[in-house]
């Protein structure tokens, strides 16, 4: 008798075990690449609110490697796989259509997460969390402005140039320049994200002589590289100023220690749980904004420390 009540306990159990393991919500999570300091905030970020569900929420995540056909091949399996939403950090913003075409035709909700896809018609059960990348460009180049009495020469570093949020930012700092015929672009070129690409750059221009008042740059990654690049020509901390995006906890350092003089904070955690708010509601059924947009805010040295 004994026995039998055993069984039927583990029987019970296991039933029960299979009934939690079925109310877990899967979502699949396809990542521009892993290798990337912001980003690897923005996953981490994603995985703690996923945890913070009681029901349950299973993340799977895949590298895509700024490989364009190895992020739909991750798309493909995830809706093979029958997972109930699917998250997406673009690798090329203006190559998602087949994976928007693939997730629409499957049935299943498609978030886009930090960088809005280039086509901005998205058909229903597609969404977009991120932030407005003009806005980034705009804050840091006015404040670099008033910090040039509106004249002088500035580099600029760009990101992935197959990324709107590239060009988005470039043109926020540009549209703030239109006020100030007297501050010109002096040079302009691809960092693409790196801080050793920044660095080099930098330390190319000064070897070429070139002779510049601030550095804008796409993110801080770069800023990061610029502030080394200064610091080893022997430039006087300060005399050029440096401007960044993102507000990492490097960026945040360099700025306290007088390396940079201004950044754009990205909210890296405001980002990923409106993705993954969104990617459940979505895959309940439930009412969601198309857009959801998180605010950048400026980050001086003023107020750094209140930046965590």
């Amino acid at each position: 008798m004994k026995t039998k009540t055993r069984f039927a306990s583990l029987a019970l159990s296991l039933m029960f075990a299979s009934g939690a393991a079925l109310a877990d919500m899967k979502i699949g999570v396809s990542m521009s690449q892993f290798d990337d300091t912001w980003l690897t905030y923005l996953r981490e970020s994603m995985d703690k609110k996923a945890k913070s569900y009681p029901d349950g929420v299973q993340l799977q995540f895949e590298d895509a490697r700024s490989d364009v056909v190895k992020q739909l091949s991750q798309v493909e399996n995830f809706i093979s796989q029958k997972v109930d939403a699917i998250v997406v950090n673009p690798v090329d913003t203006a190559a998602t259509r087949k994976i928007t075409e693939a997730a629409v035709k499957a049935g299943i909700p498609l978030v886009y997460v930090n960088r809005r896809p280039d086509d901005l018609k998205l058909p229903k059960g597609v969404v977009t969390v991120a932030s407005n990348d003009m806005e980034a460009g705009e804050m840091q180049m006015q404040y670099l402005a008033d910090k040039m009495g509106g004249k002088g020469d500035i580099v600029i570093l760009l990101g992935d140039l197959a990324n709107n949020s590239t060009t988005n930012r470039t043109k926020g700092v540009k549209d703030v320049l239109a006020k100030y015929p007297n501050i010109k672009i002096e040079q302009e070129q691809t960092g693409i994200w790196s801080r050793d690409k920044g660095m080099t750059l930098v330390n190319d221009w000064l070897t070429q002589g070139r002779k510049f008042d601030a550095v804008v740059s796409n993110n801080d990654e770069m800023a990061i590289g610029a502030a080394m690049a200064l610091q080893q020509a022997g430039v006087d901390k300060g005399s050029v100023l440096i401007a960044g995006v993102d507000g990492t906890p490097d960026g945040l350092n360099a700025i306290k220690k007088g390396n940079m003089t201004v950044s754009v904070f990205q909210d890296a955690k405001g980002q990923a749980d409106g993705s993954i708010d969104t990617a459940v509601k979505m895959a309940k059924n439930e009412p969601v904004e198309q857009a959801v947009w998180v605010p950048y805010r400026l980050i001086t040295p003023q107020n750094v420390d209140t930046f965590k």
